[in-house]
């Protein structure tokens, strides 16, 4: 075991069924009915083509898009073709969750073949009200539909889906109160790296925080320098900008407005109080840039005008952290420096993960405005890890045990 949880090496799968949830949630084209990214998709094949090559009957779930709207559901059947493509081997896939048919088609498998359900949030203990409104333990999401109807045709639980670590449903916290249950391989890396870099991070060790999501910001935050695993805090994006005005600094009133119009307004205090405790060791933008009429425009903090927006950090603030990251040993990094989509505000972002492609230094990287990002500049291979999970990874790195890991011990006591 790592952790208290098993491992693949601990399970004998053969003619076996084992049900396995991943997330492969990916951004949809609708109108072409395709998938934008394969990422998450990719990363979950090691554990799947291990349990198949070693004869277990293959049964996958997920979910796929967000669940607060209706019309953001989505089907599984282009994920079945992409898997099918990726192991080289045929993928079967049926529209149904737990019903009738998705009981006799999992009945009929063979050793050594694989079938995806079809998205698991068209069930109602699957969605984020229910999760959240209800606040069910893991004994009581045992007895949801989704587990009493697919458990009893199963031997094992395997759970590949770190990224959805932090989700309190029952296929990911319901089927380890009554399977023997295990970690898939991607799973386990994951842990075992983003464990790495919050308990012996080799020195120095600087995170990069930016982007849009400022409560998991400030929440990492926090944590990583009051526990001492952070040296030093590059900051941007939304993040940078709520310390300055935080810190009395002027960077234009549409900054401002933006802040508080997104109902940011409230870590003003947390900033400063932040700043105060820390602020040797965090570290801020001396220029931003706006764009304006089509162009970019960069201005020192004190010298912006009073009516611009800033959308990236400047070139002086992205050379003195390129130089910053250089010198690390540890990188960790969860958010872009700005709206690194369009080209007059990308250059801080840019400069910034080539530094993550030419430091020596090992770099994580996690979020996924951080991977697209990653992605758009062709830098994949050269980053030492991304880490699939966004809010998963945040609550980690806060400290905070996630549900499926408490889960995850649960169904590892389980005997085989």
């Amino acid at each position: 075991m790592r952790f208290g949880i098993r491992t693949l090496d601990e399970l004998s799968v053969r003619g076996k069924t084992v049900l396995c949830r991943v997330d492969i949630n990916q951004p949809v084209d609708r109108d072409a009915g395709t998938l934008k990214s394969i990422n998450r998709i990719t990363a979950c094949v090691p554990t799947i083509r291990e349990l198949s090559d070693n004869g277990a009957k293959v049964v996958l779930l997920a979910h796929q898009g967000s669940d607060i709207e209706y019309k953001n559901f989505y089907t599984t059947k282009p994920h079945a073709k992409v898997l099918s493509d990726l192991l080289g081997r045929n993928v079967q896939w049926i529209d149904d969750v737990c019903g009738p048919a998705a009981r006799q088609a999992i009945r009929d498998l063979r050793d050594g073949d694989v079938l995806l359900l079809d998205n698991v949030r068209f069930m109602s203990e699957e969605q984020t009200l229910f999760e959240t409104k209800l606040h069910l333990t893991h004994e009581q999401q045992a007895k949801t539909q989704v587990v009493t109807k697919l458990a009893p045709l199963a031997d094992l639980y395997v759970c590949d889906a770190f990224a959805a670590a932090h989700r309190d449903q029952p296929s990911l916290c319901g089927f380890e109160q009554v399977l023997p249950s295990a970690m898939g391989r991607l799973f386990e890396k994951e842990y075992c790296t983003v464990s790495s870099v919050m308990e012996q991070p080799e020195r120095p060790c600087v995170f990069c925080l930016g982007g849009a999501k400022i409560s998991d910001a400030f929440l990492m935050m926090q944590t990583v320098l009051d526990r001492g695993v952070a040296d030093t805090i590059l900051t941007g994006g939304l993040v940078a900008n709520i310390f300055l005005i935080a810190l009395g600094h002027d960077i234009g009133k549409g900054s401002y407005d933006f802040i508080v119009k997104s109902n940011y307004a409230e870590f003003f205090e947390r900033a400063k109080a932040l700043y105060a405790q820390y602020g040797e060791r965090i570290v801020l933008p001396v220029d931003l840039a706006w764009v304006e009429s089509g162009e970019r425009r960069e201005a020192k903090i004190g010298e912006i005008p009073a009516a611009v927006g800033a959308v990236d950090i400047g070139h002086e603030t992205a050379d003195a952290y390129r130089r910053i990251i250089l010198n690390a040993k540890t990188v960790f990094v969860n958010g872009p420096m700005g709206v690194f989509e369009q080209e007059p505000s990308e250059y801080g972002t840019k400069a910034l993960w080539q530094a993550l492609a030419d430091t020596e230094g090992f770099t994580v990287l996690g979020g996924g405005d951080s991977i697209t990002a990653t992605e758009k500049y062709k830098l994949t291979d050269k980053i030492g890890y991304i880490c699939t999970g966004g809010g998963a990874l945040i609550r980690f790195l806060s400290g905070e045990e996630l549900p499926v890991v408490k889960a995850l011990r649960h169904g590892s006591t389980l005997p085989l």
